[in-house]
């Protein structure tokens, strides 16, 4: 066999050091091209400000972010929560746990009470509840609606002076307000994010008085490092989560402006009751000392068979999370809901917030090196030991009320039924804390089951004294 010739030679190393030269260019303008993307984010092609609250428009500047927000409208279901069907609205809890339809007797809560949805639909369902067929204030719309515009429109521009009004207005004339203006919009980029740095913040009027509340209390918060600094120093200027609160807190706090338990009627102004601290017995202490204008006890509702005067929880699963293990390690509601996403070179918050459980590979193994179906199987281990002890509690409440009616058919005076009507407010109160809380203990599973205990307690003690008059 003949040598290759020398021409042959240099062609074959000219072709192969080509290759390479171009292989070598390619990475470095792929290198070049995801630096740049690193270093610019995001391009700004519009304008977007304060009174921007339609998500769309953001959504040029942040096409990566918008895409997923616009997925909050798909259906997602697990095992114990959310919306899976095709059907228009979700399915009636009160249909599914009739015991709920019992315990909110004298609230509208016992009209219409659904299965959650994603974002995209918080202001359309509000707007079409059967709850509405009662009169409902303008402060429901605080957690509903990009709403801020609005309040500074009613407040002259001082957004919290409009907001303390709208307890004042009813639904319809809020809701209306806000169709004329055009911000019938749910909660909108504009609420999480300044338009300008695109920083997160909050905006809502109800944390910020709450958050402030809280940080003049004395209640531990090692899982909020900013407020325990912001107590060692000289105190000069109230707690301001918009300046001294770190990232990290503000991807919890955003989702604690709205996912929360606060009261919302036209009594009083919209309130967080934060005053003592997170936990539930804090919370119920709050309420315990607040009076009304008219200088009568404080109450949500009446209960329609019993009198009592009950107290409603609406959704505090930012007060249950702040109990849990992932709070005190300095895991965020949005690390868990709204995982980091790698898109190119860079790292964006995936907006289609959903239940961790539906995006275990990014919400839960990036600390839990552990297999999926092993996390997933935990998870629901958790929550199917939380909603025996719900259904549980469920039972006893019946159990009581029946007992209270057969105390009052036996002609025992509403005077000798006090102490057990406490017993009630009691009971329904720590059961309606973990029922209406959406993680189904998963956030704080030994003190959901603590609570959940001294539900049935509370109401097994009031069954058992009604029984004995």
């Amino acid at each position: 066999m003949k040598p290759p010739k020398p021409f042959v030679i240099y062609s074959l190393l000219f072709v192969f050091f080509a290759s390479c030269g171009a292989l070598i260019i390619a990475l470095a303008l792929n290198i070049a091209e995801r630096k740049s993307e690193a270093q610019n984010r995001y391009i700004r092609l519009v304008e977007v400000t304060e009174d921007d609250t339609d998500p769309e428009k953001w959504g040029i500047n942040w096409p990566k972010q918008y895409d997923s927000y616009l997925l909050t409208a798909e259906s997602t279901r697990t095992r114990f929560g959310g919306h899976g069907g095709s059907e228009a609205l979700p399915e009636q809890k009160i249909e599914r746990d009739p015991w709920l339809r019992r315990m909110f007797l004298g609230y509208a809560f016992s009209i219409d009470y659904r299965d959650r949805r994603g974002h995209a639909y918080m202001l359309e369902d509000q707007e079409n509840t059967e709850r509405l067929s009662k009169p409902q204030t303008g402060s429901c719309l605080h957690c509903h609606a990009s709403v801020m515009p609005l309040y500074r429109k009613l407040g002259d521009g001082d957004a919290m002076a409009g907001f303390k009004a709208t307890h004042k207005l009813s639904y319809n004339e809020m809701n209306d307000m806000l169709h004329e203006m055009g911000h019938a919009h749910p909660v909108s980029c504009v609420d999480c994010h300044d338009p300008d740095s695109m920083k997160l913040r909050v905006t809502r009027p109800g944390f910020i008085d709450a958050i402030q509340m809280l940080a003049e209390s004395e209640a531990p918060l090692p899982q909020m490092p900013s407020v325990e600094r912001w107590r060692k120093s000289n105190r000069n200027e109230p707690y301001d989560p918009n300046v001294l609160a770190s990232r990290s807190e503000m991807r919890s706090f955003v989702c604690g402006q709205c996912h929360v338990e606060y009261y919302c009627s036209s009594a009083m102004p919209l309130e967080f009751p934060w005053s003592n601290g997170l936990k539930m017995e804090d919370l119920e202490k709050h309420w315990d000392e607040t009076v009304f204008p008219s200088g009568e006890r404080f109450f949500d509702y009446k209960h329609k068979e019993s009198g009592a005067p009950i107290l409603k929880a609406q959704h505090p699963e930012f007060e249950l999370w702040s109990q849990g293990v992932h709070s005190r390690a300095g895991v965020s509601c949005s690390d868990c809901h709204m995982p980091y996403q790698r898109d190119g070179a860079t790292k964006v918050s995936d907006h289609w917030v959903r239940s961790p459980l539906l995006n275990i590979n990014r919400a839960c193994q990036v600390c839990h090196h552990v297999d999926e179906r092993e996390i997933l199987a935990r998870a629901e281990r958790i929550q199917e030991r939380n909603f025996a002890l719900l259904q549980r509690g469920g039972a006893a409440i019946v159990d009581l009320l029946d007992a209270i009616q057969a105390a009052k058919a036996r002609g025992v005076s509403t005077q000798d039924l006090d102490s057990i009507l406490e017993l009630q407010r009691k009971a329904q109160w720590r059961l309606d804390y973990i029922a209406a809380e959406n993680s189904m203990g998963f956030h704080a599973p030994q003190e959901a089951a603590r609570i959940l205990g001294e539900a049935i307690d509370y109401a097994r003690q009031g069954q058992a004294a009604a029984n004995a008059l």
